[in-house]
């Protein structure tokens, strides 16, 4: 039982140590990566060596699949190269089971040791996310160790021995538990190795071992398309795509697999290493699949095309999402769509804003119904961007991308609360203006016209300061907290001033006209807090009040 278990552990500590590697080399080459593939694309062999570079990086297709995904879902990749990366990635992943096949069990240590040192040391930088690719590394090579100790203390067991000379091959079963261990485990790679593992140690006939690694072929393929099942349909292509080349190797390949014993694993393996022979049918395999599904991407393609048509995108006020789940993955492009969503609510929110003005002038009932709907459209971004960024681990953001989730937090807060604010506004202006069939004096319309107007101003303002992080606009927009609040205050006073001679409509608009402009002014202090982060990073910004002029900041 000890020995079962020892082993169960190492194949558990081989699957973490894949899962380290490869969210590391994102965390540290993520938008690289993506330039490599989004500028490697110019043709279907150049798009499948960058398939093969990209993932032997990575060590899972799975991920390449993901990032490949995202892609295709942005329309900055065609459908048919998508694909043709897709089978240099599995290719990339054959060639990383080649690699960790070879006796590299004396850099375990070292690995182990110089990650965890760079990684302690430095675990917030670049320097400790290397730290963290060399751990997982290492723990890879120590967990294949582990596993042929266990293994082979196993198979000296009376009953493991009476065990294994009853198996028999039935490749079907060995292809379904191939795909269902490699779905479990989230990793094609740690299956072959493990396979390959197994099979050295005669834990497992090696025709039963080549049966598992179709399936895990399979099984990566299969993951990526369960991953991406809420995508868009554009996004779930190119895993749909990437499975019927594996459906079609793995029933191309399946027939073959006693012959290829027979008379291809001798001369790839003369000394009858079974490891050897697992881990190069892995890469045969894949190699084949390459050359001859390479031609028929554009087939695939329009099948696939065919399977997923364009159904009606997920729109909100007639635009196209942004918050791509498979983006995720890599906590970079995730921001960026975070950020375009924020940005989509914000235009929603200007949309509220110019409209307010407009019902007031004309009295337009139906305007301001719609503008209020507007608020559930700003109430429902908020909700879906903020639980999308709780998605983005913490812990793969650098400094300054942690301080940019913090930002879009802030501002869809503040889109949030004056969607709210300009909802009241209209149902206000709705119930004491519009229905008693009030309006104000030219002096009061004047007033809120021109407040209305410096507000737009300052939200186009906050927009610009929140994508671009301009120094200068921040401290602009902030000065503008003041300059807006001595104008309410100035209108206030006007306003009083109108009643004190008995203007009518002033009298009958009064406690509308008030709650207006006050209202108006906290809008422009949520718009202006946008500043509040640039600024406080800058230095510039002090409990109270700035700490230096405009003048004094260098552009």
């Amino acid at each position: 039982m000890t020995h079962l278990l020892n082993l169960l552990a190492a194949i558990a500590l081989l699957v973490w140590g894949t899962q380290l590697v490869r969210t590391g080399i994102l965390r540290v080459l993520g938008a690289n990566l993506r330039r490599v593939l989004a500028q490697s694309v110019s043709n279907r062999f150049n798009a499948m060596l960058s398939g093969i570079g990209v993932t032997a990086l990575l060590q899972s297709s799975t991920a390449t699949s993901l990032i490949i995904s995202s892609f295709v879902g942005q329309g900055l990749m065609t459908l048919t190269a998508a694909l043709a990366v897709m089978l240099g990635a599995d290719i990339g992943t054959s060639l990383m089971a080649v690699v960790f096949s070879l006796d590299l069990s004396w850099l375990s240590p070292l690995f182990i040791l110089v990650g965890v040192v760079l990684f302690i040391a430095r675990q917030s930088t670049t320097v400790g996310r290397v730290g963290r690719i060399l751990i997982g590394l290492g723990l890879m090579l120590l967990a294949l160790r582990l596993v042929t100790v266990s293994a082979s203390v196993l198979t000296q067991a009376p009953a493991v021995k009476a065990l294994l000379a009853s198996l028999s091959s039935d490749l079907l079963l060995e292809i379904t538990l191939g795909a269902l261990l490699a779905v479990l485990s989230y990793s094609s790679l740690a299956i072959v190795l493990l396979t390959a593992t197994l099979a050295s140690t005669q834990v497992i006939p090696v025709e039963m071992a080549l049966g598992l690694v179709l399936g895990a072929n399979l099984g990566s393929g299969l993951l990526a398309v369960l991953t991406t099942l809420g995508a868009s349909a554009d996004t779930r292509r190119v895993p749909l795509g990437n499975l019927v080349f594996k459906v079609l190797g793995v029933a191309f390949a399946a027939p073959w697999v006693t012959l290829w014993l027979q008379h291809v694993s001798p001369w790839l393996s003369p000394m009858g290493d079974a490891a050897a022979v697992v881990v190069g049918f892995h890469l045969c395999f894949n190699l084949l699949a390459g050359v001859l599904f390479i031609g028929l991407t554009q087939l695939v393609a329009r099948w696939v095309m065919a399977w997923l048509p364009q159904a009606s995108k997920s729109l909100v006020a007639g635009r196209q999402r942004h918050l791509d789940p498979t983006a995720l993955a890599t906590p970079s492009l995730a921001i960026s769509c975070a950020v375009r969503e924020s940005m989509h609510q914000a235009d929603i929110v200007e949309t509220m804003l110019l409209g307010v003005v407009n019902v007031i002038k004309n009295n337009d009932l139906a305007l301001a119904q719609e503008l209020q709907k507007m608020d559930d459209t700003v109430d429902e971004l908020y909700s879906d961007i903020k639980y999308y960024l709780t998605k983005i681990s913490r812990e793969a953001l650098s400094e300054s991308e942690g301080q940019r989730w913090t930002d879009i937090i802030s501002f869809t807060i503040n889109m949030e609360q004056i969607g709210d604010i300009i909802e009241r506004v209209l149902m206000d202006v709705e119930d004491k203006k519009i229905r008693p069939g009030r309006e104000f004096s030219p002096a009061g319309m004047k007033e809120i016209s021109d407040l209305h107007e410096r507000l737009v101003s300052n939200l186009r303002l906050g927009m610009s300061v929140f994508l671009n992080g301009n120094l200068r606009d921040a401290q602009k927009l902030l000065e503008e907290k003041t300059r807006f609040r001595d104008l309410e205050r100035a209108y206030a006073s006007s306003h009083l001033e109108r009643l004190a001679v008995n203007t009518l409509p002033s009298i009958e608009t009064s406690s509308l006209h008030l709650d207006l402009i006050s209202d108006l002014k906290r809008i422009n202090s949520h718009i202006c807090s946008i500043a509040y982060p640039i600024l406080d990073s800058a230095g510039v910004l002090a409990p109270n009040r700035l700490r230096t002029s405009v003048g004094e900041i260098k552009p």
